[in-house]
């Protein structure tokens, strides 16, 4: 199915330890193989403590493997410096939180501004942009609004738009309806099934919830540092 798709994500023998060489050394991953491709819809479902999240935080550069390598996007993520991640993760990752890590001073358009302004991209640049994806997620009407003066659901949707504006080639979203009743959580979710169908973006999904992985077209069972199985969802795409 993936023959004329290209593969943005490739990973191979991922261990991840803590403590090394601690008598309470642990290990958390334990030889991850993992492809996901351009376009993909793809859900990492497991529950709390099954290394789901440790995972999420290799894929976004948050961390390093202990063991492994890495290709993100054709960038060899085992090899880059320090330095060169934080560039990597601005560029090539969008990040959604399932506690929206929106900065609380400032107002939603300046928040979605942030990512755009470690780019280097212009003041006039950064706003037009903003203005057009608080439309792409229905929130125009709340772009000078502060996070205190929003819903759960709005500071998501203002976190989905923050995660678009440096138009990454991944999201990667970490419970992002967590933290919502279900009727907000439903609009978020629809959020992703529009960036994906309308602008193709590759989406991955960290949820202990089935109802939702089951939306996508994959879904990846992690369980105790392993994936343990792999299988479409409802979400497979007819191409």
């Amino acid at each position: 199915m993936e023959d004329n798709k290209k593969q943005i994500i490739n990973m191979r023998g991922i261990v991840k330890r803590f403590y090394i060489g601690t008598p309470n050394e642990l290990t958390v991953l334990k030889g991850i193989d993992l492809d996901v491709y351009e376009g993909e819809f793809v859900a990492v479902v497991g529950a709390s403590g099954s290394g789901k999240s440790t995972l999420m935080n290799i894929i976004g550069s948050l961390d390093r493997p202990t063991e492994g390598s890495y290709i993100l996007d054709d960038i060899d993520i085992s090899k880059a410096k320090d330095s060169e991640l934080s560039g990597i993760r601005n560029k090539k990752i969008g990040f959604v939180f399932q506690t929206y890590n929106l900065i609380a001073k400032t107002n939603a358009i300046k928040n979605i501004e942030v990512p755009m302004l470690y780019a280097g991209m212009s003041l006039r640049e950064r706003n037009k942009r903003a203005e057009e994806l608080l439309a792409l997620v229905g929130m125009e009407d709340r772009m000078h609004h502060l996070p205190e003066e929003l819903s759960g659901g709005q500071k998501q949707r203002v976190a989905i738009a923050r995660a678009m504006a440096n138009d990454p080639a991944i999201i990667l979203a970490d419970e992002p309806t967590g933290a919502l009743d279900s009727s907000t959580g439903r609009m978020v979710m629809d959020i992703f099934h529009k960036l994906h169908k309308e602008q193709g973006k590759t989406i991955i999904l960290i949820t202990h919830s089935p109802e939702l992985a089951e939306e996508c077209e994959r879904i990846i069972t992690i369980k105790d540092g392993e994936i343990t199985g792999q299988r479409k969802g409802k979400g497979v795409s007819e191409s």
